[in-house]
């Protein structure tokens, strides 16, 4: 991930807890204020103050060892400001700036100059790098670093100023050694953060998404079944008050009653789910339908020319649970209404206090549509595995259409407990 964006030119893409989540992924400094964030803005401010710290320090320790090492000149003044304004490139140009100030720190300390917040330069460049995916890169400069000091420190300093220089101690090469894998240390610290803060803002927005194609699922299955099975009346009663309307009016004009009855019904289910999108996170105004609504969907399949039996008692049930059952019985009328020839259905209700089952049985004849082609079956499989349930539908032996629902009368996780 870091390498990929390191390749492609532009920031590492930081991610990360409230508090270091930045607008498009990166330091605050980082994107455009036009707006284009594939290349990140040049982080003034920080290579201003660093800048500022580096040529005071300098100056502090050029006061403290003046007798040992060279006066601060105009040249080692234009490496400082050279090494740290190689710093605006450390997110466009990681690379070059890790190796820039190495160098200019390795001419630094070559011409005799006092040691100091030089090496600032050098931390930061190579943190940068490695934060962006560089590491072996940030690692060989680290490493000619080290080296330089070696050759400088303890074969060169004969003929490199200041004239009269010792070599220096072993020792402090242990304290450069230590500096430097102090500042890898933090900096392969920083860019697993990163990459760890960014795999979970993937996640996070992945999770999101998916939440919102199940809601999208679910708005979307329900308004088929409200839409299928209102809309099915409406034909159906349409046909009838047709064929009636001039050798028996009064029929027809049940046959009316019967449809602005479907088409109100429906319009008050569709402006339920609707509220839902216009106000997520609220209690519904209207409670959900179940299965003390059977009733209501027994009168609307006798106008349409169904004869429902319904067998057992109508259990107390969970809102999800009442819910699916519903529509199970809903779409099993709708599908008999538009895919069969029968007259009759029965309804059977079994509930033994964990799971209940449900069987809607047809009498047949199919009238030869696909009645596993569309969206009905699929969408109550989907509401019964939602609960942990299932869902069988096809031809019986004896003729006709059966569905058989099984659905849990509590949440899987309920049922695995008292387990």
């Amino acid at each position: 991930m870091a390498e990929q964006g390191a390749e492609a030119g532009g920031p590492p893409a930081w991610g990360g807890p409230p508090w270091r989540r930045w607008h498009g992924g990166g330091p605050p400094w980082w994107n455009r204020p036009d707006g284009d964030e594939t290349r990140p803005r040049w982080p003034w401010r920080s290579t201003v103050a660093f800048t500022v710290f580096v040529l005071v320090g300098s100056n502090a320790a050029a006061e403290l060892r003046k007798d040992d090492r060279a006066e601060l000149d105009l040249f080692a003044r234009v490496l400082l400001l050279v090494g740290a304004a190689l710093l605006l490139w450390r997110w466009r140009r990681p690379v070059l700036v890790a190796f820039g100030t190495v160098a200019t720190a390795m001419v630094y300390l070559g011409a005799g100059y006092p040691y100091g917040p030089v090496f600032l330069t050098v931390a930061i460049g190579c943190f940068s790098a490695i934060v962006a995916g560089h590491r072996k890169a940030a690692w060989t400069a680290m490493g000619a670093l080290w080296v330089g000091h070696v050759l400088v420190a303890h074969w060169l300093f004969r003929w490199l100023p200041p004239g009269g220089d010792d070599a220096a101690g072993w020792g402090q090469e242990t304290v450069v050694v230590t500096w430097g894998v102090a500042i890898v240390a933090l900096s392969e610290l920083a860019r697993t953060r990163r990459e760890q803060w960014a795999r979970e803002r993937a996640e996070r927005a992945q999770a999101a998404r998916r939440r919102a194609d199940e809601e999208r699922l679910r708005i979307a299955r329900e308004l088929h079944d409200v839409l299928a099975h209102s809309i099915s009346v409406i034909n159906v009663q349409a046909g009838v008050g047709l064929a009636l309307l001039d050798s028996d009016p009064e029929q027809a004009r049940t046959a009316l009653i019967t449809i602005k009855a479907a088409g109100k019904e429906a319009l008050g289910e569709v402006r339920q789910v609707l509220d839902t999108l216009r106000t997520p996170g609220d209690a519904p105004r209207t409670p959900a339908p179940g299965l003390d609504r059977l009733p209501e969907l027994v009168e609307q399949a006798a106008g349409a020319g169904l004869t429902v039996e319904v067998e057992g008692e109508t259990p107390k049930l969970p809102p999800g649970t009442d819910l699916a059952a519903f529509r199970i019985v809903q779409e099993a009328l709708t599908n008999v209404v538009r895919h069969s020839g029968a007259r009759h259905v029965r309804v059977e209700l079994d509930h033994d206090g964990r799971e209940l089952r449900l069987r809607i049985d047809d009498d047949g004849p199919a009238t030869g549509t696909d009645v596993g082609g569309g969206n009905g079956l699929v969408g109550m499989r989907e509401r019964a595995a939602a609960l942990g349930g299932t869902i069988e539908a096809g031809p019986r032996a004896d003729g006709g259409f059966g569905v058989l629902a099984v659905l849990p009368v509590r949440a899987p996780r309920e049922v695995e407990e008292d387990r």
